[in-house]
């Protein structure tokens, strides 16, 4: 006769087998929705190049007064009104975040890491700046002591300003390019950089062989490029300052890598300019990398203060950029760079905007916009005929006017163009990374509230929003950054920077007997 029990046995066995088996395979998918986030907030951001609509320039922008971001192990999975996006995520958890405007992460498309404890030193130009200041620091990034503390200022101030994504020229210390991708992935920033080419016109010990750069920058391909958010960029630090020899390596390097970034200078000073091109035999400085196959897509040229209009059409006929590096341009002498031209829709170029920090003398894009700008409006008057009539241009004029859509695009979408990068970041489109910055628009000097209040105390249009950016980047500066997400992260936000301070302050005056 059987035994009841032992069939109940079976029957409880079997239940519990299958329960098992079917936790272990959708585990997976419940994994991956518990990682799900919601962040409300007011939201802007870029899906079309405002250049090209001249006039009517917000059409190019999209704005959402209460919205919501939903992400999925950092990548945006959903955005749209909060209304319109909130019931398909019942139960989602969501961050608030009232008062501010929240755009996509600022994009810094020419900077360098070494220059981080030297930015902003006095009265020179290009060239005796470099041998005077520049190349003794970078120089102390050979000891990997001073390179770590260096790399960690440099990205705590990044994150302090909301940039998330930065374009690095690296340094010759090939260890300390090593110690740069490390820190950058423990932050999961995207970052591209590389080991900085030169090997004349610089102190020895700045200085690389071209058979050393190229095998030490296959190296560092090898173990970095498309490693997590890290990207590699094939990097001749400046015509002038390369041989012949070197940038046939970087040829080399870019035939057997084409997948890789191209990061290098142009066209920056006057002097310098003249001596590239006379250095290398070539009728202009981009020539000079035109001679070893190195401009096309995903090649930047840094400056490009100095460029004639067929180099221009040259940069935009290969898809190449150029980097817009108002502070320094400025701050060395080196001149104001022709906004309205690299904008021409007849043959325009790709851009990126960069602080080039230490030239710059910031690291701030809120405060490279503010440069910009000046810079677009010097030109404007060169052009609107009251100077020299046999110059005016109207259309160009209008073209270097930096109003806050083309702006903002300039650091977001249009930076993600120049670099791209715009399949994976720059506006909030699902599929691509969630990086973000939440600004306040009240957040600067004394005066800024104030001014601000005179447009609103809350955005709810475009345009409102438009003009309180203005203000952030005319009048504001990084205490404007409250916040700044990566991958769906928080990794900056002031007011726990601005505690943090007060408690040192407080421990150090106890240290020093005030108050007693």
């Amino acid at each position: 006769m059987k035994d009841k029990r032992s069939g109940s046995t079976f029957l409880v066995l079997s239940t519990l087998l299958l329960v098992l088996f079917v936790n272990s395979v959708c585990a997976p998918v419940w994994c991956a929705e518990s990682k799900l986030k919601g962040i409300r907030g007011t939201f802007f951001d870029f899906i079309d190049d405002p250049w090209k609509h001249v006039g009517h320039d917000e059409e190019a922008a999209r704005f959402y007064e209460d919205g919501l971001l939903v992400t999925d192990n950092g990548i945006i999975k959903a955005f749209g009104s909060y209304a319109e996006i909130a019931p398909q995520y019942p139960g989602l958890k969501v961050t608030n975040i009232p008062g501010r405007i929240i755009v996509p992460g600022f994009i810094d498309g020419h900077v360098h890491f070494p220059q981080t404890r030297v930015l902003g030193e006095f009265g020179l130009q290009l060239l005796p700046w470099l041998q005077t200041w520049i190349f003794p620091e970078e120089m102390k990034y050979r000891d990997p002591a001073y390179a770590q503390e260096g790399i960690k200022h440099y990205f705590d101030n990044m994150l302090a300003s909301g940039t998330t994504t930065v374009q690095d020229f690296g340094t010759s210390c090939p260890s300390a390019i090593d110690a740069y991708f490390d820190e950058a992935s423990k932050r999961n920033m995207r970052v591209i950089c590389g080991l900085c080419g030169l090997d004349r016109n610089a102190p020895e010990g700045m200085l690389t062989p071209p058979d050393q750069f190229y095998s030490e920058s296959k190296r560092l391909i090898e173990k970095y490029h498309r490693h997590g958010r890290n990207l590699y960029a094939i990097t001749p630090r400046f015509a002038y300052g390369d041989s012949p020899e070197l940038l046939a390596k970087c040829g080399q390097l870019h035939q057997e890598f084409p997948d890789c970034w191209v990061n290098t200078h142009v066209s920056e000073n006057p002097t310098e300019t003249r001596n590239a091109a006379l250095e290398h035999g070539c009728s202009d400085y981009l020539g000079c990398y035109e001679k070893y196959g190195l401009v096309g897509p995903k090649f930047t040229a840094g400056h490009g203060v100095w460029l004639s209009a067929n180099e221009m059409k040259r940069l935009s006929k290969a898809g190449a950029a150029i980097s817009f590096c108002p502070n320094s341009n400025t701050f060395l002498g080196s001149g104001l760079f022709r906004l309205g031209a690299a904008t021409n829709p007849d043959h325009r170029v790709r851009l990126t905007f960069g602080s080039d920090m230490g030239g710059g003398n910031n690291f701030c894009m809120l405060n490279v916009l503010d440069q910009a700008y000046k810079v677009g409006m010097c030109n404007n008057t060169m052009l609107d005929g009251s100077i020299d009539p046999s110059r005016h241009n109207d259309a160009a004029a209008e073209r270097n006017k930096l109003n806050a859509y083309r702006a903002f695009y300039s650091l977001t979408l249009g930076g993600a163009e120049g670099l791209y990068l715009d399949d994976v970041i720059g506006n909030f489109t699902p599929g691509k990374e969630a990086d973000f910055v939440a600004l306040d628009w009240n957040g600067g000097p004394p005066a800024q509230s104030w001014h601000q209040s005179l447009i609103c105390d809350k955005p709810t249009t475009k345009e409102q929003a438009a003009e309180l950016l203005f203000g952030i980047m005319a009048v504001g500066d990084d205490r404007a950054v409250d916040q700044t997400w990566v991958m769906g992260n928080r990794l900056y936000k002031r007011s726990e920077l601005s505690q943090l301070a007060q408690k040192k302050n407080q421990l150090a005056e106890k240290g020093n007997g005030v108050g007693k």
